[in-house]
């Protein structure tokens, strides 16, 4: 097998859940205090960043991995590009992937 593409992560948007939040978070922050708007992260040979959130790895490495392996989305306009997010239901994050040439 070839060595995997290099995948960069751009935090895109944290999102406000709300009033979900306000029912039923605990002590939780209106945005995810794990990353900011605009922040890149670099992966290498299909694993975690340093410094990356590990529950929000959990989430997009499916994607990181078909991108990483020259893997296509057909529903995104931009090749070697997918748009996910972590699945933190109180303050999820919006990350684009995108292959590295």
């Amino acid at each position: 097998m070839d060595k995997p593409t290099d995948v960069r992560i751009t935090v895109l948007k944290r999102m406000k859940s709300g009033g979900i939040l306000e029912e039923y978070g605990k002590g939780v922050p209106a945005e995810c205090p794990m990353f900011k708007e605009g922040q890149e992260f670099n992966v290498q040979d299909l694993n975690m960043p340093q410094g990356f959130c590990s529950w929000a790895w959990a989430d997009i490495q499916r994607d990181v991995t078909v991108i990483g392996l020259g893997g296509e989305y057909p529903w995104i306009k931009q090749e070697g590009t997918m748009i996910c997010c972590c699945t933190d239901g109180l303050s999820p994050v919006i990350f684009k992937l995108e292959r590295v040439a």
